[in-house]
This record gives structure tokens, C-alpha cells and sequence, in this order.
């Protein structure tokens, strides 16, 4: 089996998912993304991420989780699927802690009780997250509504972090999802990389993976913007892939016919 970390001199997979928050690429967009969701739960509002897949939301959301202190915050992240209202109540209330059992409205007083309790007595703000939002459907997402409701809606409880495709942010401009979408204090989006910033994601993946020298030549690189573009998730396997191809041969760098051959071996 060919080890293309002593191959290369990488002391970890240099596209392994499981990269520390801590050795993200900073970049001004994922900077931006992420001061915008900060600020608004800062201010005890809710806010979206809406972009592309593949173009970073998972990494901007990790980092937000990461800068928000377990002492003052209590971060509950659920993963959205095609669920009826009181399904996803019940995923919320899994997360959240409470019994999921019961009817749509007494999970819903559950639910608004938990992220009380979070406040009045643990001193902690409640903060959710809800991935992959596009697949809500329009009635489940008029639940958020209900849920950030405290107190005759003069009190500020719940901050609710949506993260989805573009396909949210089309739900939301539909008139009976108006009354969600102004509670929205902040949308953040993002873009796939471009062409400078494939190239230095990529030198910065292999050298936080232990490489010194990129194993990378220029054509390559370019490949691997024109190719993938610009999506993260594209670039990272046709890295993995082209770097695994060129150990395989005993290649010193990684150059445009391996990249062009891990392409063809990847999709159809």
C-alpha cells in the first residue's frame, strides 16, 4: 500500500476533514462571513449563512462555535433533513437536552423552557445552529418564528444560526416566511475560491500537514483551480487523489497529468 504521508514527508493527510479549527485558512471572506454571524449572536440575534455547497460553511460555522466561550455560550447544533414541524422539534429537543416526546406544542414549550432555563439560571445564551436549512420546509422554517417568541416577543432568548444553499435564501423572500427572514439580523455568504486563493489553500493544507516543500508544481496548481473551481470539496480530492497517483509513481512533485488522471477517476 503506498504511504503517500513518508512519501511526501506529510505527518497527517493534508485534506483530512478532521483539520483543527486553529489551522483553518484565514481568508477575508471567511473572516467577513464570520464577524457578521459573531456580531449578530454577540447581540443575542439570529443570522444565516447562505452559500454554495463546497465553498466553506462548515469551516465558518466550526469556527464560530470555537470563538464562542463554553462559559458564557451554549452552542446546539442540529443537521436539518425533510422533517414535519413536530419531527424537527424533536431533533432540537434531542440536542437541546429535553424529552423528545409529546405534541408539536408541548415540545415547543419544552423547547422555549430549556433555552429560558439556559439564560435565567445557568447564565449561559443559547445559541442554535441549523445545517443544511434548505431542505426545511417552508412550514418547519415558520417555526423559528414561534421558537425565538419569548415574552410577547420583547425579550431576546434564542439566537438561531441558519446555514444552507441558495435555496434558503430563495424560501425566505416567500411572503409567509417574511416575518423569519426580518429576524434575521445578519446574512453572511460565500464564494468558491478564486485562482490565487486556490493556490494558497492548497500550499497552506500541505505545509500544516508537515510537508516543507509543496509538492506541487505551478501547472498543477492551475489544474486544480481550473478543475475543481474554487470548490473546497472538489480541491481536496483531487489533492488527495493526485497526490496518492503521483506517490504511487514515485513522482518528487505533483503535475498536471496527474491531476488531469485523479480527475478522471473521480468523476465519470
Amino acid at each position: 500500500m503506498t504511504d503517500l504521508r513518508a512519501h511526501f514527508g506529510f505527518h497527517t493527510e493534508p485534506c483530512t476533514r478532521e483539520i483543527p479549527v486553529q489551522h483553518h485558512l484565514r481568508l477575508p471572506q471567511y473572516d467577513e462571513a464570520l464577524e457578521g454571524l459573531r456580531d449578530a449572536v454577540q447581540r443575542r440575534q439570529s443570522a444565516a449563512l447562505i452559500a454554495p455547497a463546497g465553498t466553506g460553511k462548515t469551516q465558518v460555522v466550526r469556527a464560530l462555535a470555537d470563538q464562542l466561550p463554553e462559559a458564557r455560550y451554549r452552542v446546539r447544533y442540529v443537521k436539518v433533513t425533510d422533517l414535519s414541524k413536530r419531527d424537527m422539534c424533536r431533533e432540537i429537543a434531542c440536542a437541546a437536552g429535553c424529552e423528545p416526546r409529546g405534541t408539536y406544542n408541548g415540545l415547543v414549550r419544552a423547547l422555549q423552557a430549556r433555552f429560558s432555563d439556559h439564560v435565567d439560571v445557568d447564565g449561559l445564551r443559547p445559541v442554535l445552529v441549523l445545517d443544511e436549512a434548505h431542505d426545511m420546509r417552508a412550514d418547519v422554517l415558520g417555526i423559528l418564528r414561534v421558537l425565538t417568541n419569548f415574552d410577547y416577543d420583547s425579550r431576546l432568548v434564542l439566537s438561531i444560526v441558519l446555514v444552507g444553499q441558495p435555496e434558503l435564501a430563495a424560501m425566505l423572500r416567500r411572503p409567509q416566511l417574511e416575518a423569519v427572514a426580518r429576524r434575521m439580523a445578519h446574512y453572511a455568504t460565500l464564494r468558491p475560491l478564486s485562482r490565487d486563493e486556490t493556490v494558497q489553500y492548497v500550499k497552506h493544507r500541505c505545509v500544516v500537514a508537515g510537508a516543507t516543500d509543496v509538492p506541487f508544481d505551478a501547472g498543477a496548481l492551475d489544474a486544480i483551480h481550473e478543475i475543481g473551481g474554487g470548490n473546497l470539496r472538489a480541491i481536496d480530492r483531487l489533492v488527495g487523489k493526485s497526490l496518492l497517483l503521483a506517490a504511487r509513481a514515485d513522482a518528487k512533485a505533483v503535475d498536471t497529468t496527474h491531476i488531469v488522471s485523479a480527475r478522471r477517476v473521480l468523476w465519470p
